[in-house]
């Protein structure tokens, strides 16, 4: 039977933890519950959940930060940002539903701990660049804090950039600070449709690195693209502009015409712009196929098409692009190893990291999860988890095995 622990307030945390460490009883951290599919198989037999610490208890719109509870539902913060004309600038990827959680379930503290960062990540950093502050209960049962709310913090050791992508293995977070800024007026997104995947990659990098300010650039072959954009008949390019309207309005054109030699184009104004955006953070298309292997590859510049063509030599997939081609999302029925083994030789070759998003228990208990680690890292990672949880209390396993 598994024990459920909800504190509602720090020192219950603090000593819920510490009562663990005595007791060496390992707990898994839960927020919202979205993300139970994502890393490696729980290995305990209590989970904490942290329901109680929920609520944006700081927004001051004039210093661009906010700071709330690490289970404050990410929806939550967008909706309370969005009502003063500010934003994440990182903007969160919706991954709940890949899990068969609503997307509404998903917290800040589990984006965090994931680092989870959608298609403005290439204009505007990761979620770690924007982690100002952050309250939290290590493994040995002892609170600390680090960071605050001014854009420039120098504390030495920077504990939201390393919190930040550890999935919950090194600490427990209870208040998050984030820097937020203005969100734009007007959106519009320029499609090209008919380009091959080689086409449409160099496209997106000619575009992003150009001068029109593009803050998204992902590309939908054919057998995906009218689960993005309905009435498309045809692979689909999207490049997005975001901003005052009359300049939007401008840059749009300019690049509407400059791309135009390339294929066919049309013009989508804010709210399908919006959908369509926020179907490219929650990988729409892939949620309605619960049983599909899902892989997450994040690879140099240019080189996206060149590593899904290798790939495909060995596994039949469904693939989709962001970052302008430096994110690669697959998706396939269900192979042994997970495709694994193809698609990490891939990878190595020609650089950048997969990291297997979805599969089933028994698959991502002896497949590696995260990319596999050398002997200086795994050293390196080994003295971190030691420094803040040396008795493998919190989620351990959760990213790799031992640790």
């Amino acid at each position: 039977m598994v024990s459920i622990f909800e504190p509602t307030t720090v020192d219950e945390l603090r000593q819920i933890v510490a009562g663990a460490v005595a007791e060496k009883c390992p707990i898994e951290v839960s927020g919202g519950s979205t993300k139970k599919g994502f890393g490696r198989p729980s290995e305990t037999d209590a989970v904490l959940g942290l329901g109680g610490f929920s609520g944006i208890s700081y927004h001051e719109p004039g210093e661009l930060v906010l700071t709330a509870g690490a289970a404050t539902p990410v929806q939550e913060i967008e909706s309370r940002l969005r009502a003063e004309g500010q934003m994440l600038a990182f903007e969160p990827a919706y991954l709940a539903p890949l899990y068969g959680t609503p997307a509404e379930s998903a917290t800040i503290g589990g984006t965090l701990a994931c680092n989870l960062s959608g298609p403005r990540r290439p204009k505007s950093g990761a979620a770690r660049d924007h982690f100002l502050g952050v309250k939290a209960v290590s493994g040995r049962g002892e609170l600390f804090k680090s960071g605050g709310r001014v854009v420039k913090n120098v504390t030495g050791y920077d504990m939201c950039k390393l919190l930040c992508g550890s999935f919950g293995t090194l600490a427990v977070m209870t208040d998050v600070t984030l820097k937020v800024v203005p969100a734009p007026t007007a959106t519009r997104t320029v499609l090209v449709f008919g380009l091959g995947d080689d086409d449409a990659v160099k496209t997106m990098g000619e575009m992003l690195g150009g001068p029109h300010d593009i803050s998204g650039a992902a590309h939908f072959p054919t057998s995906l693209a009218s689960g993005f954009v309905p009435t498309a008949s045809d692979s689909v390019t999207a490049l997005r502009i975001e901003g005052e309207e009359t300049a939007v309005l401008a840059r749009a054109k300019r690049l509407e015409g400059s791309i135009a030699i390339k294929g066919d184009t049309a013009l989508l104004g804010d709210a399908e712009s919006i959908r369509l955006w926020r179907a490219v953070r929650g990988l729409a298309p892939f949620v309605k196929t619960r049983d599909e292997i899902i892989w997450r590859l994040a690879v140099p510049p240019g080189t996206g098409a060149r590593i899904v063509g290798k790939i495909a030599q060995t596994l039949t997939f469904r693939v989709f692009y962001d970052w302008a081609g430096g994110l690669i999302w697959l998706a396939f029925a269900p192979v042994p190893d997970a495709g694994a083994k193809a698609i990490r030789a891939v990878v190595e070759e020609v650089g950048g990291t997969a990291m297997l998003v979805r599969a089933e228990d028994r698959v991502r208990n002896r497949v590696d999860i995260f990319e596999p680690l050398g002997d200086a890292l795994r050293g390196l990672s080994q003295r971190v988890k030691e420094s803040f949880d040396p008795m493998r209390i919190l989620n351990p396993g959760r990213m790799y095995a031992g640790l």
